[in-house]
């Protein structure tokens, strides 16, 4: 695993109790980063990531929000930067499928407005809105931000083709922002592809997660780490990389 001195860093994590999200915080924070950790109010996951990496000496303060409430991200994003004292780094995470099981794209009953108004608005929206409150401090910092988007928004399949045109946006959308923010903040993207343990796998059988996996070069599914550690190359290295998408997919599916 790659690692560098973050200590004196700040970091705001959306998504960040779990998944992708919480492998990335850990990652900032074992280097030394003070990270922000933006979760949805409602459970006790937040508070129970948040108390865990406590005990384990990790400087992290939970930021409850959602990202899918204009008032709330902004809110949200205002009280991370006040916490952290700045924001160096913004990871846009936060996310969500809307199904429990995949969607076929001519299933027009079931990605009604209200499916296509929430995905849009958390997946798509959600980002701009973090970033767009977001921006000053990073500009002061000379910061950057990544954006989890997937290989779904590049036709690779999806749990639906409204999700899939979420991610689709959020892939353009990082070009853009890193015009919008340049010089003063770089802006990149990952694209995974499968995510161990991740709990949307659910939205397939074992057999299609075993299929799939066959078809990868690597042979297995990415498990948060993976995507974490790129995650932490492009915000902690790649000082002359911006307005790029990496996919992350082991390799491929052929």
């Amino acid at each position: 695993m790659i690692a560098a001195d973050l200590r004196g860093k700040t970091a705001l994590v959306t998504g960040g109790a779990s998944g992708i999200g919480l492998a990335t915080v850990e990652k900032l924070a074992s280097c030394g980063a003070r990270v922000a950790i933006n979760d949805l109010p409602a459970g006790e996951r937040l508070a129970r990531e948040v108390a865990r990496l406590h005990r384990l000496g990790r400087e992290v303060h939970a930021c409850p929000g959602d990202v899918g409430n204009p008032a709330d991200a902004g809110r949200m994003v205002k009280a991370a930067a006040d916490a952290l004292g700045g924001l160096d780094f913004l990871v846009n995470n936060a996310a969500t499928p809307g199904t429990s099981t995949p969607i076929p794209p001519d299933d027009f009953a079931r990605m009604d407005e209200a499916f296509w108004q929430k995905l849009v608005s958390v997946n798509q929206i959600g980002p701009y809105r973090c970033l767009s409150a977001a921006a000053p401090y990073l500009k002061k910092s000379r910061g950057a931000v990544v954006n989890v988007a997937s290989t779904a928004g590049l036709g690779r399949g999806a749990s639906s083709s409204v999700y899939a045109a979420t991610k689709a946006a959020l892939i353009l959308l990082t070009k853009e922002w890193a015009r919008a923010l340049g010089p003063e903040v770089r802006v990149n993207a990952i694209a995974p592809h499968l995510v161990e343990g991740s709990g949307w796998d659910c939205r397939w059988t074992p057999e299609d997660i075993a299929e799939t996996v066959a078809h990868i070069p690597l042979r297995r599914a990415g498990r948060p780490d993976d995507y974490a550690e790129v995650i932490f190359f492009l915000l902690a290295g790649a000082g002359y990389v911006s307005g790029e998408t990496i996919v992350v997919d082991g390799g491929g599916v052929g």
